[in-house]
């Protein structure tokens, strides 16, 4: 009787252990170690950076507290302005960019970021929250993340190419501590720093650094905010449509938002002396919020984008948000724009459900992440989010919307230092690997050449 090919595959002669040892051995040695040394350098970054972030949540959500409570604090916001101001100017003139200086460590490495960053970003942010500025938290969190992680650099010796692995760590890190969402931070780190493209060599250390300090930030019993898991209504090609058709309108409100911030920062750049930008745009903020009678729309606005998802807003609220946080990031003041960019897309895609056959608490998640995700030109990383925010069965609609604003936002953003890896369209291919800084100067000379 003969064999059965199967039979016959089974009956091959097996290696003996120790031949099977020694293939295991040189096939998976390098992957182990390289996922072992990242283990243990993740952890570290995990620990550093979450307990970072809980101190910073926790103090965030006090002096929020005590400004609510206290109101005529904001008109000391011009003097908060120039302190602010005044520490960077004298003490931290080579960390002033921020969220773009670690963007430039990654594209080309030279030096350590200096640790005084996290101190500084640390008490700008706060006290532009507590006396009444409009901002957000992610950029304190990324940059405390960036810094710490950047340290070990120094300790462990790290070559250059390790270097740019661990900066993308501490992003993650920050990202995903701040908010609670660690998977949506660990793209953030992959996808933040080359528009159209993710760096896969630094999967597991993103990965790891991520769920780390989300891990560590819960352990310290700080909490964040939660959102209802959003019912959506069946698919059909009406409904999906109106998904991209939210996506396009908040990647254009993502643009009028970096367009307007960054012109803003060039117009307060003619005040020759820095501390005084946040002098003054830190009194017309407090004038503008007085004119206003309500405080609604400083500091972080959680309550609103909470309201959001339980009833159409006025379409006013998104654009007095986006007013306001443009002219405290443009004149100097320290914070995130994500938060803001949250409360600006959750109230422009609320405000729509007056208009379109769609549930309010759908629309305002869409526009929660679209608007982010053109700002930020991370599309992957804003639907993560909105899957561990919202829920799984909304994933399609929140995918669309986001990158359909991905699309529609161009090639501007919130972060001047990210390098255009691939163009979002064909006929902007000349503009691949070139910074976002430089665009608006390219097209300007290419205009005139052909005028």
């Amino acid at each position: 009787m003969t064999d059965s090919p199967d039979n016959s595959v089974a009956k091959q002669p097996n290696l003996p252990p120790r031949r099977w040892q020694s293939v295991l051995t040189a096939g998976q040695l390098p992957d182990l170690l390289f996922l072992g040394r990242w283990l243990l350098i993740c952890l570290a970054v995990g620990a550093l950076v979450g307990s970072a972030s809980a101190g910073f949540l926790v103090a965030l959500d006090w002096v929020t507290h005590w400004r609510e409570a206290h109101p005529w604090i904001i008109w000391l916001l011009p003097v908060s302005g120039f302190v602010v101001g005044a520490s960077y100017h004298y003490l931290g003139q080579n960390v002033v960019k921020g969220n773009n200086l670690l963007l430039d460590e990654i594209h080309s490495p030279r030096h350590t970021i200096p640790l005084r960053m996290a101190p500084l970003v640390l008490f700008g942010t706060l006290a532009t929250h507590l006396f009444g500025g409009s901002a957000g938290r992610e950029g304190t969190a990324v940059q405390m993340g960036g810094t710490l992680a950047d340290q070990l650099t120094r300790w462990l010796r790290l070559r250059p190419r390790d270097r740019r692995l661990l900066l993308i760590a501490g992003i993650s890190a920050g990202f995903a501590s701040v908010f609670g969402t660690p998977l949506a931070g660990a793209v953030f780190g992959l996808e933040v720093f080359l528009i159209g493209s993710v760096r896969y060599d630094a999967l597991v250390p993103s990965f790891l650094a991520a769920a780390a300090a989300d891990a560590v930030t819960r352990a310290w019993g700080v909490g964040h905010t939660h959102y209802p898991e959003l019912a959506v209504p069946e698919l059909a090609p009406v409904s999906l449509l109106l998904a991209l058709g939210v996506g396009a309108l908040c990647g254009l409100t993502a643009r009028g938002f970096a367009t307007l911030t960054h012109g803003l920062a060039r117009q307060f750049q003619r005040i020759a002396y820095p501390p005084l930008r946040p002098v003054v745009g830190g009194a017309l903020v407090a004038l503008t919020v007085a004119a206003l009678g309500t405080t609604k729309y400083i500091g972080l606005g959680i309550p609103t984008i909470v309201a959001a998802f339980q009833a159409p807003l006025p379409p006013q609220d998104f654009a007095l948000k986006l007013a306001l946080t443009a002219l405290t990031l443009g004149c100097g003041f320290k914070g995130g724009e994500v938060t803001p960019l949250f409360f600006i897309g959750a109230a422009l895609g609320s405000a729509l459900a007056v208009v379109l056959p769609l549930p309010v608490a759908l629309l305002a998640g869409m526009g929660f992440v679209a608007v982010f995700a053109g700002a930020a030109n991370t599309p992957l990383a804003c639907t993560f989010m909105g899957v561990e925010l919202f829920g799984v069965h909304a994933g399609i609609y929140l995918g669309l919307a986001c990158v359909a604003a991905y699309l529609f936002s161009g090639h501007t953003g919130i972060y001047s230092s990210q390098v255009i890896g691939r163009a979002k369209h064909l006929r902007f291919g000349r503009e691949q690997g070139r910074l976002l800084s430089e665009i608006p100067g390219r097209r300007e000379a290419s205009r005139k050449r052909t005028e």
